[in-house]
């Protein structure tokens, strides 16, 4: 017999739990604390199984009668009905390439390939195979809380200025309602304030040059400010250097020396090797590349500095300053991946990721754009040098 919407409205809990049977194995389950549910008794190549089809009033007595019937017409069709069904859902990784596809034509080439291996590195493993439809907004903040520990908290803001600009395409697509990435820039961390050192624009270069090359202090001095800019290492890893470190066409800093404590790989240009044979010349049989007076010891700790002075760039220019300005030409050139510039900087600390990147994919990007970089200086010091002329001859 059948079951009627009041029957399973009045019925009322007991001590024991008991079932009210509707018949071909849909039955309500009432509890002692009065809560009632819907099940279903079937059996699927041979295993007896029981469905839950969700709490009475919610479930009404139609609706489970109506997943009956979807249960058994699945069963007839050989489909297993515990089975659950594929999610067709789109992912964010789909929405993702989708956003990628409808702006790609706005950017040059080199900054899309930059932007989207961003998304691809450090978002995708971690949220790209769900459902956007699914997404919370503390699976968006641990993805670019794990970017933050690793030092970067720049790019973990950058790259939720991405995410954020995928979900609200998701949104006016339809894909979902609101946009779980919304808010989540009060709850990363602040940009650390740094304390800029003056530094030469691109613009300052030619006369930069040009002063370097009537420069009357020591050649070995002038050199050192030369190769500072090309390499635009710290002023202690260039100091300290020693002719054991170089081999070939790399400079081999030990970790010892390094800020972030690892061995940095300086690719050496024909620019640099010039300026390193000229500086072996001077250093007369010392271990220093930039012995001092004595060669026991290296410069002073100001040398390069004090000449800075001397050129007329007090407060106008440090020597720490040339890795800003490398930094801010490499990046403004379009040219270069983030992380190649910043490895090169020797800022990106040294995960499994990135372990390979020393003598890995890294390296050969980093050969190219130190040479293109020695290139660009050698431009600036011949205008600067040919600017001296005009103003000679009148």
């Amino acid at each position: 017999m059948t079951l009627t919407d009041v029957q399973c409205r009045n019925a009322k809990p007991r001590e024991r739990r008991y079932n009210l049977t509707d018949g071909r194995g849909l039955f309500l389950l009432v509890k002692p604390n009065g809560s009632k549910l819907w099940r279903q008794d079937y059996a699927f190549e041979g295993i007896r199984r029981t469905a839950n089809f969700g709490p009475y009033p919610a479930t009404s007595l139609a609706q489970a009668r109506e997943r009956r019937d979807a249960l058994k017409l699945a069963i007839k069709e050989g489909r297993d009905p515990a089975a659950k069904a594929e999610d067709t859902r789109p992912t964010f990784e789909k929405i993702a390439r989708e956003w990628f596809a409808a702006n790609v034509s706005k950017w040059k080439t080199s900054y899309s390939a930059r932007f989207w291996k961003r998304i691809e590195v450090d978002i995708l493993p971690g949220i790209g195979s769900k459902a956007i439809a699914d997404i919370e907004p503390l699976q968006v903040l641990e993805a670019l809380r794990a970017i933050e520990g690793r030092e970067a908290v720049y790019t973990a803001r950058r790259i939720h200025q991405m995410v954020n600009l995928v979900f609200k395409f998701a949104v006016v697509s339809g894909h979902i309602k609101h946009n779980p990435a919304a808010d989540l820039h009060v709850a990363l961390k602040p940009v650390p304030k740094e304390r800029h050192r003056s530094a030469l624009k691109e613009a300052d270069l030619p006369v930069f040059f040009r002063k370097l090359a009537q420069y009357d202090g020591e050649r070995q001095t002038a050199l050192a400010l030369k190769a500072v800019a090309h390499t635009f290492v710290r002023t202690s890893e260039l100091r300290f250097a020693r002719w054991s470190e170089f081999e070939s066409d790399i400079w081999r800093i030990p970790a010892e020396r390094m800020k972030m404590g690892r061995e940095h790989l300086v690719p050496l240009t024909r620019q640099t090797k010039a300026l390193f044979e000229e500086l072996r010349a001077l250093a007369k049989g010392s271990e220093w590349v930039l012995p001092g007076p004595r060669t026991a010891k290296p410069i002073s700790e100001n040398t390069l500095l004090y000449a800075l002075y001397r050129l007329g760039y007090r407060s106008r220019a440090s020597v720490h300053g040339f890795r800003a300005t490398a930094s801010t030409i490499l990046n403004e050139s379009g040219l270069w991946r983030d992380d190649v510039i910043e490895r090169q900087l020797a800022h990106v600390p040294e995960d499994q990721i990135r372990a390979a990147y020393n003598r890995g994919s890294f390296w050969e990007e980093r050969i190219r754009m130190m040479q293109w970089f020695s290139d660009l200086l050698d431009r600036h010091e011949r205008i600067g040098i040919a600017n001296d002329l005009s103003d000679l001859l009148g």
